[in-house]
């Protein structure tokens, strides 16, 4: 009985108490009425059950001389942030690979700011992230610094934190996803930025700077709602996924951890044959991409980030026999499969953030090259469009690469790696073809006084498409295979087999 506890243990049962969510009726009914969970009640639906180790549940915010220390502990609780270790997905990666920490901004605590000792919490997370090699799954919805601190009398401006440089100081050391429900401005939005992975949900607005900001730079007085919504930032790359809600959001959260935890042992695979036909039998013809990535990759495996930005360029993250790979691959819907300025720093971001967290890569390749044109200079290509090159330069993980169609020019070597050499393997289907530059670009440059010479537009149009078939015929994927220019030619329904043969490969002993 709790009456024969001794005062102390009784003392502290009800402090620990006033942190939680039973004791907190009134925050936790404002976040329900709106739709949304407690703090509390993600982290227990993110984590492994009984696994959740609490940092700093007791703190309060730096506010006692000015509010009642017991309110503090209740309307302040964990001073606004909930931090821990734990496992995430020990069940199907084993307790060992399972390790991560979590980060939990908690909006009923003075929405969600960030106070002094907020800060020494964040601090201590991410300290202990680096020594340990923990992954991180942050929730990021807050308002930013908290000016109301006043118990803090030994500094000024306080921007003499490591949050931020601590946080961003994990890049490429252990994977860090962040997750937003509600709003994100000024500093909570810098820690979603900083992160490796970002998802967020519908009912998101996600900005460097909130309304209280931006009225007093004298910028003009906006609703909250006004400011990053999630249309807007899933247009520009700002958000990898979105999310319907934050029960969905936990679940993507899992799933994209679970590919920097190692190997599954179950897995599902569809039906092969299915590939000899994916491509069409005319060249010109495009064709659902996403269709073949999800009969390659493990059933429900495949997971794409940023879908609706740099749309030329798709990708994501799949499982081959189990094991995890980071995917790039040309959408022939998009321009042709061309890669524009966007597609490729989208890809060469992508690719830096999983070569540094050590996971290889496949590249579907079918494209014509990079755009061209003055727009595509106008969007800044020469320096875009050579990022993924020296993206492919610096990535040391395994590269395979399969050819379903066309691979020409600067673009199909940059979604190589920069060369079609640099892939552990590089394949075609039967239906690739290779050159210098699109055919039809290398007929109109290499046979214009041939063409010209033609005053017969339909004598010229006949002239141009021999050509064109000429050079396809010389350029098609078993001509480059005898050239050595490709590893091989396989059977589509045999590709997941290359594709796993070729990581065996390079794993070693």
């Amino acid at each position: 009985m709790e009456e024969d506890f001794r005062p102390e243990y009784r003392a502290w049962l009800e402090r620990r108490e006033r942190t939680l969510d039973a004791q907190r009726e009134e925050a936790r009914a404002k976040r329900h009425q709106r739709g949304y969970r407690t703090a509390r009640e993600n982290v227990d639906d993110l984590v492994d059950a009984g696994s959740f180790q609490e940092y700093g549940q007791l703190a309060v915010a730096a506010q006692r001389n000015r509010h009642d220390y017991e309110e503090l502990q209740s309307k302040t609780a964990a001073d606004g942030v909930i931090t821990g270790t734990c496992t995430i997905n020990a069940d199907t990666v084993g307790p060992a690979r399972a390790r991560a920490s979590v980060i939990v901004n908690d909006y009923a605590v003075l929405a969600g700011t960030q106070g002094y000792f907020h800060h020494k919490k964040l601090d201590r997370l991410c300290e202990l992230a680096g020594e340990l090699s923990l992954p991180v799954v942050m929730y990021t919805e807050g308002g930013g610094g908290r000016p109301g601190d006043t118990d803090v009398t030994t500094q000024i401006a306080g921007l003499n934190i490591s949050s931020f440089a601590t946080w961003a100081g994990l890049s490429g050391k252990v994977p860090r996803i962040a997750v937003n429900n509600g709003y994100c401005f000024a500093g909570n939005a810098a820690l979603f930025g900083c992160a490796d992975f970002n998802i967020a949900t519908r009912s998101s607005w996600i900005g460097m700077a909130g309304p209280a900001m931006i009225e007093g730079g004298g910028l003009g007085k906006f609703d909250p709602t006004d400011i990053g919504p999630i249309e807007v930032q899933e247009k520009n790359g700002v958000v990898d996924i979105v999310a319907e809600d934050e029960a969905h959001a936990t679940r993507l959260a899992r799933q994209l951890l679970s590919y920097f935890q190692g190997d599954f042992e179950h897995w599902e695979a569809a039906p092969q044959e299915s590939l000899r036909d994916a491509v069409p039998e005319d060249r010109r013809w495009g064709y659902p991409v996403r269709r073949i990535i999800e009969t390659i990759a493990d059933q429900g495996s495949f997971l794409e980030l940023q879908r609706i930005y740099g749309r030329a360029v798709i990708t994501g993250f799949v499982r081959i026999a189990g094991k995890p790979m980071a995917l790039v691959a040309n959408d022939c819907q998009q321009m042709g499969g061309a890669v524009d300025a966007e597609a490729s720093e989208k890809a060469a971001q992508f690719l830096s953030k999983c070569d540094a967290l050590g996971l290889p890569v496949l590249s579907l390749t079918d494209t014509p090259g990079f755009m061209v044109g003055p727009a595509s200079e106008a969007a800044g290509a020469v320096r875009r469009m050579s990022s993924l090159f020296i993206a492919g330069a610096k990535m040391r993980v395994p590269v395979v690469a399969i050819f379903l169609r066309k691979g020409y020019g600067l673009g199909a070597m940059a979604m190589t790696g920069g060369s079609f050499v640099r892939p552990v393997y590089a394949a075609s289907w039967p239906t690739g073809e290779f050159g210098g530059m699109g055919l039809e670009g290398a007929v109109r440059l290499g046979f214009k006084k041939e063409l010209e010479a033609k005053e017969d537009p339909a004598e010229r149009e006949q002239l141009f498409e021999q050509l064109v078939a000429r050079m396809y015929e010389i350029g098609q994927a078993t001509e480059a295979a005898s050239y050595l220019e490709i590893d091989a030619v396989i059977d589509p329904a045999e590709t997941r087999d290359v594709i796993r043969r070729a990581l065996a490969a390079a794993d070693g002993p």
